[in-house]
């Protein structure tokens, strides 16, 4: 099991977790659920108590994800299979995110 914590503007909002049959899991924290002024990550995540699961990693944070040669460059630096959309999630997401997201590894 790999787990992140999804920060929105450096505060955790959530946690994605990836199991070992690798389905994707990801739920939002009790404190970000609980403050009116918190926005949802995404408009395809709304706020919810409810475990939102996936088969595949949700289209949100997949599309977090560099492509082209900032991918391949990625995967060979870090020595990441180029079909591992989490782990190179993990790896990419940590500072280089365009908007409010990005992604801490636990």
């Amino acid at each position: 099991m790999r787990i992140a914590n999804i920060l929105y503007k450096g505060e955790r909002a959530g946690v994605l977790s990836q199991l070992d049959n690798g389905s994707f899991y990801f739920k939002y924290n009790e404190n970000w659920l609980s403050n009116q002024s918190k926005p949802s990550i995404s408009l395809t995540l709304p706020k919810n108590q409810v475990e939102y699961k996936s088969n595949t990693l949700f289209p949100f944070f997949y599309h977090l994800l560099p492509e082209g040669v900032n991918k391949r460059m990625i995967c060979k630096t870090y020595k990441i299979d180029e079909d591992d959309a989490f782990g190179i999630l993990l790896q990419a997401s940590k500072i280089d995110t365009v908007g409010a997201v990005t992604i801490e590894r636990v």
